[in-house]
């Protein structure tokens, strides 16, 4: 389902600018230009359909930011946007449970807009936890949190934080107030990175202590960032986005180094990484298949390149598909590699088999193209020792079945 967002805005200018954004972010707008419309359109569809909304604060029929009143009692997570800055519009706005406050002084505004669109989305899906040992301050943030819909826990102290960070799994982000009873905020930061560096988990430091070294004392001890309270609203929710998607980013980077630019599979130097780190000792049985599809040039030279990559791109999902247990790796060209680790060599051959009947039974339609093609498979079931050893048989099994007439599995199993 794509959600829906609710933008309330009588400038034709800025309505056409939120409405293209919106849309960028894979979202519908629903556009109404006046509160009257907009409570028409709301009242009309499914309020479970609304990601959050876009109100501007002046209105011809809301003129004090009535309209914003509207989509909070209509529990739908709202933005507010407004031409005007000054610092009692600004209070009364942050005043009210709203996502964010964005005054329409240049162009970058609308770029922020846009990321909190797209962060509204994502961050269903990210925890936050909050530790501090004041229930009223943990609470608030959390409450700031939820409003950007992050999924957010809370603890009271730090043996607490350390239970709740190793039994929830998305937790990206770690908010510590630095007084607690049983550890102070910087040992907690300290004891956090024996197990999660800063490209896993972010961590800020919080206090309302008047020492200007605290904040050094944090991130000396390995914290992202630190707040001093009181802090505002809108600081505190910017520098908890910059830090999850710092995250984001080295995740992204990570993911780029690791994976072949074209199939999104594992590349080879990841492949090698995995097999290696995940299998702690050698498996009781194991079985590596290396996968060449037939005449592959042909259908470059016949079709073009983006004929062979849609080929190379169907066949990596069907690999992702049917062999999402164990490891699957693009080695380069049009060469894959499978390593199928504790399976009877007999069952590993015989999945091998049948993946490549699937293959060779799959039309690939390119444009007005039906692409017919067929993959050899070359697989050892004898190896006890090496990757590189097992690599090295597999890759003579499968020349043999290319000499053979390709199309075909050639293992070294015995019966």
């Amino acid at each position: 389902m794509q959600h829906k967002v609710l933008v309330i805005e009588d400038s034709s200018v800025s309505m056409s600018l939120v409405t293209k954004l919106v849309q960028q972010a894979k979202l519908t707008p629903i556009c109404a230009d006046s509160l009257t419309q907009a409570k028409f359109l709301f009242g009309n569809s499914n309020p479970e359909e609304y990601l959050c909304a876009v109100v501007d604060y002046n209105l011809p029929d809301a003129t004090n930011g009535e309209a914003i009143d509207f989509t909070i009692e209509s529990f739908i997570p709202t933005i507010v946007v407004t031409g005007k800055s000054d610092d009692d519009t600004r209070e009364h706005v942050l005043s009210k449970e709203v996502v964010d406050y964005i005054p329409k002084e240049n162009a970058q505004v609308y770029d922020y807009l846009s990321r909190l669109l797209a962060r509204m989305e994502k961050n269903k899906h990210i925890g936050v936890l909050v530790v501090d040992d004041s229930r009223v301050s943990r609470h608030k943030m959390a409450s700031l949190l939820r409003r950007h819909n992050f999924e957010t826990f809370e603890a009271n102290c730090a043996e607490e934080c350390l239970k709740v960070i190793n039994k929830q799994n998305n937790i990206q982000l770690v908010v510590t107030d630095f007084n607690m009873p049983d550890m102070n905020g910087t040992q907690l930061v300290a004891e956090l990175r024996q197990s999660f560096p800063k490209e896993q988990l972010a961590i800020i430091g919080v206090s309302s202590g008047n020492s200007s070294l605290l904040s050094a004392r944090f991130i000396k001890s390995g914290a992202n960032d630190f707040l001093h309270k009181p802090f505002c609203h809108e600081e505190f929710l910017v520098r908890i986005t910059q830090n999850v998607e710092y995250i984001e980013n080295v995740e992204a980077i990570r993911r780029a180094a690791n994976s072949d630019y074209l199939t999104g599979l594992p590349n080879r130097r990841h492949f090698f990484y995995s097999v290696e780190h995940d299998s702690q000792s050698t498996p009781a049985t194991q079985t590596i298949a290396l996968v060449d599809l037939d005449h592959f040039k042909k259908i470059n030279d016949t079709y073009g390149h983006d004929a062979g990559d849609k080929v190379l791109k169907d066949i990596a999902r069907m690999l992702a598909s049917r062999f999402a247990d164990v490891f699957v790796s693009r080695f380069g060209g049009e060469e894959f590699c499978v390593y199928l680790p504790n399976i009877e060599p007999a069952v590993a051959v015989k999945r091998l088999d049948e993946f490549r009947l699937a293959i060779s039974n799959k039309t690939i339609k390119f444009k007005q193209n039906s692409l017919k093609v067929t993959a050899s498979i070359g697989a050892t079931t004898q190896g006890k020792s090496n990757l590189g050893a097992m690599l090295a048989k597999a890759d003579v099994l499968l020349y043999q079945a290319k000499t053979e007439g390709r199309n075909l599995v050639v293992s070294d199993l015995e019966h």
